[in-house]
């Protein structure tokens, strides 16, 4: 069931670039699964927040959640390598029809995990964050750690086998499947051996240094990009749900783009 549950979404992403109104092309998908028990997974609301959902709150019987990373392609990394604080059209553009490719298939996913016994589901909480301290109540790359997709960065990126230049995802299920387990060994060059740190250099706001992340000026950016990107829409909602939380695409991605982890093979 792993694998045709792999194959799903493989096929889906493939066949969803395909679409003449769609202009972003991805790469191959990995695909994890993360025990809905596992310690790190039940300490989520206190690693991150205390409203953080759990897999229980989304299924009764949750048993599993499904995790993937869609990698976007070089080409696009390479459209979004610019000196400018501004990111690229193209960027702005793939997150919007990323999100909306994650809408879609999530939706379908359920519904062939129900045609092979099983139940699925997914939180509201996913598109949605809390704009004062811009913390999510699901964190998608989080899940994605436990599911044994990658590792975390010091560009507070999870960084996978094939590289951070992407997007993640999740389903939870009550399908009885054999969980994958986190990684040990950190990714990340900077964590491993003192060496690279080009996310850091590539930051255009500063907000990214060695010893820390600061959200709200890398959010304050990101802002600005939505202003400049109204073109593409806004397919992140607001708490309770009634709109869109933005003008349009709040996005930058400069410390992925131009880092040796975007694309790399491990």
């Amino acid at each position: 069931m792993k694998q045709l549950i792999t194959d799903y979404i493989t096929t889906f992403v493939k066949d969803y670039e395909m679409r003449e109104d769609i202009a972003t092309s991805y790469g191959q998908p990995l695909v994890g699964f993360a025990d809905a028990f596992h310690p790190y997974i039940q300490n989520l609301p206190k690693l991150i927040s205390p409203t953080h959902e759990l897999p229980q709150n989304i299924l009764p019987d949750a048993r599993i959640i499904i995790a993937y990373f869609v990698p976007f392609t070089k080409e696009l990394a390479k459209a979004n390598r610019t000196d400018t604080l501004l990111a690229s059209p193209e960027w702005a553009r793939a997150y919007e029809e990323t999100n909306a490719l994650f809408a879609e298939l999530n939706s379908k996913l359920i519904t062939f995990i129900k045609e092979n016994a099983g139940l699925a589901g997914i939180t509201p909480k996913a598109v949605t964050f809390d704009q004062k301290l811009l913390i999510s109540d699901w964190s998608q790359r989080h899940i994605a750690y436990a599911a044994g997709l990658g590792t975390f960065g010091i560009n507070n990126m999870l960084l996978t086998r094939h590289g951070c230049c992407g997007r993640f995802s999740t389903v939870v299920t009550n399908l009885n499947l054999a969980p994958d387990a986190p990684i040990e060994s950190d990714f990340c060059l900077y964590k491993k051996n003192g060496t690279c740190g080009a996310c850091v250099k590539h930051c255009p706001t500063g907000a990214l240094t060695a010893d820390g992340y600061d959200r709200f000026k890398c959010y304050a950016l990101c802002q600005e990009n939505a202003k400049i990107y109204n073109m593409f829409g806004s397919s992140y909602t607001t708490e309770d749900g009634t709109g869109a939380n933005s003008v349009g695409s709040e996005v930058c991605g400069k410390c992925i783009t131009g880092s040796p982890c975007a694309f790399w093979k491990l």
